[in-house]
């Protein structure tokens, strides 16, 4: 966005065309996506969560459990808040989540309550049976239909036992290979619905991990991509003038193949063609921004995208306007190896995540 745009869109939230020109009003919504980084509950499930139980590897007890929905709530409620902006999200997605149970403690909790969130989630097939999920405000949101979309991957013929390298070992996120070398990851939930009357169609995604190594495991995001696209296309065939907001931990930056070619996102907005797809986390990225780090190199892997219907001149519906990172300085850790990282859980405090929240607004004139 070059300067002249972004200053006249800064007078327009503060309702000023021009000192002769009658005063506009806009509503604003914003839409997140958030890692919830291994939100477990302490009972024991039919997953693989013996490390996430009172006895387990973190020994993750129920006060701790507690303080984890305290700071997780903290950060989603001022997620995207500021002088023009008041309200909480509208709209959160979220990924490495238990079950319901944990989501519905979590919209309960004091932090929550009071902005009324619904639930949408559905089991996936991870091993770990971590999910992807959205929350949404009630009053503002009413979902018409929602479905979980499996992606279907496989792993090569290659059966030999591979060497586990650092990066293995420092990702959690691990998946898992069957008899038939099916490679067992979360589905994609695609929620359909009225945001103040209007369609929309959200898709929260949370793509294949990096364990085995970047260009290995490659392939798998790939083919997430494409069946991304995929979804968008059958949603475009419903109806081609819906909008279509798609987010998510995507396990790639904005300049990987699964984003670039898979999706066929765009950097800049006048190069979204009909049906395209604009990022404007790409243009966040090249700025230097981050929502992760690994190895003292920042990179954006949570990102909201939107399609060509959401970047129209036209104020009448519901537009993006501008996309930001949430990342206040009690959500980084201070001291340290890994100072200037998100604050995560560790054996000496419970902290918020691993990965930054990555938010957009949307905006649309209100008579």
């Amino acid at each position: 966005m070059n300067i002249k745009n972004h200053i006249t869109l800064l007078l327009v939230f503060f309702s000023i065309i021009g000192s002769n020109a009658q005063a506009k009003k806009y509503a604003v919504r914003t839409v997140a996506f958030y890692n919830f980084e291994n939100l477990f509950d302490t009972i024991d499930g039919p997953n693989m969560d013996e490390e996430w139980l009172p006895k387990g590897l973190q020994r993750w007890t129920s006060e701790k459990y507690k303080q984890k929905l305290e700071n997780l709530s903290t950060v989603l409620m001022q997620i995207g808040t500021n002088d023009m902006q008041k309200e909480a999200p509208t709209l959160i997605g979220g990924c490495e989540i238990e079950n319901r149970g944990v989501l519905e403690d979590l919209v309960k909790h004091p932090n929550m309550a009071k902005n009324d969130y619904g639930i949408v989630h559905f089991d996936s097939p991870d091993k770990r049976g971590i999910d992807v999920a959205l929350l949404y405000q009630k009053k503002h949101f009413k979902p018409s239909s929602y479905i979980n979309i499996p992606l279907i991957i496989y792993r090569g013929n290659n059966n030999e036992k591979e060497k586990e390298t650092e990066e293995d070992k420092a990702d959690k996120d691990k998946i898992e290979i069957a008899v038939d070398n099916r490679v067992y990851t979360r589905d994609i939930l695609l929620v359909t619905g009225f945001l103040d009357g209007e369609e929309v169609n959200i898709m929260v995604n949370h793509w294949p991990s990096r364990s085995g190594g970047e260009k290995k495991s490659s392939p798998f995001r790939e083919a997430a991509g494409r069946l991304a696209r995929k979804v968008m296309d059958s949603v475009y065939k419903v109806n081609p003038n819906t909008k279509i907001i798609l987010m998510g931990d995507l396990n790639d930056g904005t300049y990987n193949k699964s984003v670039k070619v898979g999706i066929g996102a765009k950097l800049k907005k006048a190069e979204v063609q009909k049906f395209g797809v604009y990022n404007p986390f790409e243009q966040m990225a090249k700025d230097g921004n981050a929502t992760l780090f690994y190895r003292d190199s920042g990179d954006i892997f949570d990102q909201i995208m939107v399609s060509e219907t959401m970047i129209q001149e036209d104020h009448s519906t519901y537009q993006y306007w501008k996309s930001g990172i949430y990342n206040k300085p009690f959500m980084i850790q201070k001291f340290g190896r890994y100072a200037g990282y998100p604050l995560r859980h560790s054996e000496n405090e419970i902290g918020y995540s691993d990965h930054f929240p990555a938010y957009i607004y949307l905006v649309k004139e209100v008579k």
